[in-house]
């Protein structure tokens, strides 16, 4: 079970530095104690085996205190995008009907205002009497462990359901492939609700390592992460592409050689392969990792790039399955598909998800959506999308999404939604049809979109149109669109 991990690593070395958020650090005996008291407090608030607990915090080490907290009562935790509006959060909140939230005072208001009538631990309170650890709740490595949820191709975010056999099944795999030991010092980038913390945190307590996150206002900000990356000495370093892009070419990276850095990891979108050359060459001593895998089935396949010849123009691959699972790609005619056909890729093994939260489980084998190309030499390479969905910064985007919240502004008819450019370059352009003679400039659209959507999913450019451009089927010309040929 997740939370055996720090247990574990408590019991060994209670004096090793697990957690270093800000200027505050906590060694294993300190995640271990601080989380059994939070746990009995959550306890003390009525929550139980099964239950959803949001942790709308931003990052920090009382947000990982929080984790471990539910997880030792059998329950789920559910991480809240600290930086997107508040009316989606409590959206997402209400969605996973929750025991309790682990919060802030300004924002158990905000909840308050909303009539979301739940207990929130704010910090507060006293911890619940008599201390101790609580007591075991029983469950099994199949129970729920966290909820992430993604945006939606309908509009509604979807709450992926991942159990501790999933996420297990992943991290096993991490450490053994990293060789992931007691002095690594691992940072952390991503946000909590992004898949990508799931390595950062679980195989650094698996190895009784420690974990150094990055402040959520510096996310972007390349030199301040190439200063957190040398001067913490950080030994795996994962992130988006889009991070290290920004990193090499405007935080100087390519002009530093971390001494302590071993292995760099990247996932969430394909690596422009220019760029990836060039750090590859700088750091040429590093192990350079590239990870796949959509929420719903964690890291499913790896690829370690090595070499990277003058003459090539196309991404790294994808690689091969990892983590336990099965991979293969099916061909639109539903046959797989061998070496050099081109097909839907599909996944199969410990890491697939449980289901969508209140939807039926998730039966048998998950159908990415991604197309791919299967190589001789047995790596897959990523081809692109079968839908609407893309990648910013590597966040996953269901363009509809986007779309209904332009749709809802009272100006506008109707809206489409389509990504130029790609990598670091991306960029989220709307084409708008007026409602009347008014066109909202684009700093009103952008506050409209802010009031319901995270940063990564705000629009870029507006250009209004008397009519969107049709196939003859009736569809929206997205192609036509984006290559601005309408």
């Amino acid at each position: 079970m997740l939370h055996e991990l720090v247990r574990d690593s408590a019991r060994r070395a209670p004096e090793a530095t697990a957690v270093v958020a800000g200027d505050r650090t906590l060694t294993y005996g300190e995640l271990d104690a601080e989380a059994d008291r939070l746990a009995g407090t959550l306890a003390a608030a009525g929550v139980r085996r099964g239950d959803r607990v949001p942790i709308w915090l931003d990052k920090s080490a009382r947000a990982v205190v929080a984790m471990q907290a539910v997880l030792r009562l059998g329950a789920a935790y559910v991480p809240i995008d600290p930086l997107s509006p508040a009316d989606r959060a409590v959206a997402l909140i209400r969605d996973c009907a929750p025991a309790a939230v682990v919060t802030t005072e300004p924002r158990r208001l905000t909840l308050a205002g909303h009539d979301v009538a739940v207990p929130c631990l704010t910090g507060d309170e006293p911890p619940a009497r008599p201390a101790g650890p609580p007591s075991d709740p029983g469950g099994s490595p199949g129970d729920l462990a966290y909820i992430l949820y993604t945006s939606g191709s309908t509009g509604v975010p979807k709450g992926v359901c991942l159990s501790h056999r999933n996420a297990l099944a992943f991290v096993d795999w991490a450490a053994a492939e990293l060789r992931a030991g007691p002095g690594d010092r691992f940072a952390n980038h991503a946000p909590f609700h992004f898949d990508l913390s799931v390595l950062d945190l679980y195989v650094a307590f698996r190895a009784g390592a420690s974990v150094h996150l990055v402040p959520q206002e510096t996310a972007y900000a390349p030199r301040l992460l190439v200063e957190f990356l040398t001067g913490r000495r950080i030994t795996v370093w994962y992130s988006v592409p889009s991070a290290l892009i920004l990193m090499a070419r405007d935080g100087g990276l390519l002009d530093v050689h971390p001494p302590d850095l071993r292995v760099l990891l990247f996932a969430g979108e394909p690596y422009p392969v220019a760029h990836l050359r060039r750090l590859r060459e700088h750091l040429p001593g590093v192990r350079f990792l590239n990870l796949y895998g959509p929420t719903e089935t964690n890291v499913c396949t790896f690829y370690e790039v090595d070499s990277l010849p003058a003459d090539r123009t196309v991404p790294v691959p994808i690689g091969r399955a990892c983590s336990g699972d099965r991979v293969w790609a099916v061909r639109e005619d539903g046959r797989v598909a061998g070496p050099g056909e081109e097909g839907e890729l599909v996944v199969d093994g410990p890491t697939v998800m449980l289901g969508y939260w209140g939807r039926p489980p998730q039966d048998g084998p998950y159908a990415t959506g991604d197309r791919v190309v299967l190589g001789d030499d047995g790596d897959y390479r990523f081809l692109g999308r079968r839908d609407a969905q893309v990648k910013v910064r590597g966040h996953r985007v269901e363009i509809g999404e986007i779309e209904s919240v332009l749709q809802s502004h009272p100006a506008i008819s109707d809206a489409v939604v389509v990504l130029t450019g790609s990598g670091i370059d991306a960029r989220l352009v709307a084409y708008l049809v007026p409602a009347d003679e008014r066109r909202p400039d684009l700093l009103e659209i952008k506050r409209h979109c802010a009031a319901a959507l995270p940063r990564y999913m705000i629009v870029d450019t507006v250009n209004y149109v008397d009519a969107l451009p049709r196939t003859p089927n009736g569809k929206v010309h997205r192609r036509r669109l984006a290559a601005g040929t309408w």
